[in-house]
């Protein structure tokens, strides 16, 4: 595999951004790709330097973008950037001038994990044209459903205003509406059952059963860290492989 840092000026953003690719160097492409989102604390340098997503797409025709998501939760903030608009539209449109991808929905994937886990959801979701399946590791996937108080609540209110609740930020809407437009993606959630998400992923895994939304949801022992993360990504793309038909 090669391994490629980029960066590039945003647009939608109004500044420079960056983000880390993995493309096949072998076999002939395009190549289906796999968007990678990160955590709020984190960049896009993360999950190759805590994990070995490298050698576990070594033999697959997969390019495994890992961009840099800010703390922005990757939706359109109430009072900030229109992340949302920058990762749905102009990362992609941006990846697949500059790479040997797939420019059709059954080549493309997203998964993340904790904020990026959100992420991956809200822009599949958000985006049911661009997105064949969708994976989240650790989400916050109540984010954008619930008021916030404590310590993080003025960021909190920033990003997904004070009341959420049944807006764009909220994945129960997105998921009710692409469900109603026969557009959903593949789905799967999986969490560790000491992970401080575990409530958050279990109340998103029943509200997508009581609404007959088909998704693969599945608890493991484990918390949130890179261990738990390393260990299940290789899942995701097992998951991710079969929907691509890779």
């Amino acid at each position: 595999m090669a391994f490629v840092t980029v960066h590039f000026f945003s647009n939608t953003l109004a500044k420079q951004v960056a983000m880390n690719v993995i493309v096949p160097d072998k076999g002939a492409g395009p190549f289906a790709t796999y968007y990678l989102l990160h955590g709020m604390s984190d960049d896009y340098t993360i999950w190759h330097r805590r994990t070995r997503i490298e050698w576990y797409v070594r033999d697959l025709p997969l390019i495994v973008v890992m961009p840099d998501g800010f703390r922005g939760f990757y939706t359109n903030n109430a009072d900030g950037p229109a992340y949302a608009t920058f990762f749905g539209e102009e990362l992609i449109q941006f990846v697949e001038r500059i790479f040997p991808a797939k420019k059709v929905r059954a080549g493309r994937c997203i998964g993340g994990l904790s904020m990026g886990g959100y992420g991956a959801l809200r822009l599949a979701l958000g985006y049911p044209d661009l997105f064949t399946s969708a994976n989240s590791h650790s989400g916050a996937l109540m984010a954008g459903a619930q008021a916030r108080e404590g310590p993080q609540a003025q960021e909190f209110v920033r990003i997904f205003g004070r009341n959420p609740t049944g807006s764009e930020h909220d994945l129960r809407v997105l998921a009710k509406r692409c469900a109603k437009q026969k557009k959903l993606p593949k789905l799967r959630i999986d969490c560790g059952v000491d992970d401080f998400l575990i409530d958050a992923n279990r109340r998103f895994h029943h509200f997508l059963t009581q609404q007959r939304i088909p998704h693969e949801y599945e608890e493991y022992p484990g918390e949130h860290n890179w261990d738990y993360w390393d260990l299940h990504v290789q899942e995701a793309l097992q998951f991710h492989a079969k929907a691509l038909k890779l």
